[in-house]
């Protein structure tokens, strides 16, 4: 299949697989007198690397599902590891912004930056660091 075959089928622009290509996300393509020429199977790495996108997953993260483990771990297994990984760190994500949300609901009757300074170092001084 040509690049925009790919691109059709996939529905993803040209420019987006290339760029996949070139961060190691995707195996290089052959190339016959310089037009890349991919296996069919390539929609169905493209299909897995747009769903882990969709979870949160980042390149980085993509690429360890592709070749981060060794070969006769199982795709399930895989994916499981690198869930496990990215809910923590949404449940983490979540704690923060929560924390943040309790912060931005308290009312601020400071009359200017300075008071509102001193009662922020004060408070920062007064809570004990873990």
């Amino acid at each position: 299949m040509t690049i925009g075959q790919v691109a059709k089928h996939s529905g993803l622009a040209p420019s987006a697989i290339r760029f996949y290509e070139q961060v190691g996300v995707l195996p290089k393509a052959v190339r016959i007198r310089g037009r890349r020429l991919y296996d069919a199977s390539i929609l169905e790495r493209l299909a897995v690397l747009e769903r882990a996108k969709s979870c949160g997953f980042t390149l980085d993260e993509v690429r360890q599902l592709f070749y981060g483990f060794q070969p006769d771990v199982p795709h399930a297994e895989r994916w499981q590891a690198l869930a496990r990984r990215k809910i923590a760190q949404l449940e983490e994500l979540e704690r923060r912004a929560a924390a943040m949300k309790k912060m931005l609901r308290r009312p601020c009757r400071c009359k200017d930056l300075a008071e509102c300074g001193r009662a922020i170092a004060a408070h920062m001084c007064a809570t004990p660091t873990p």
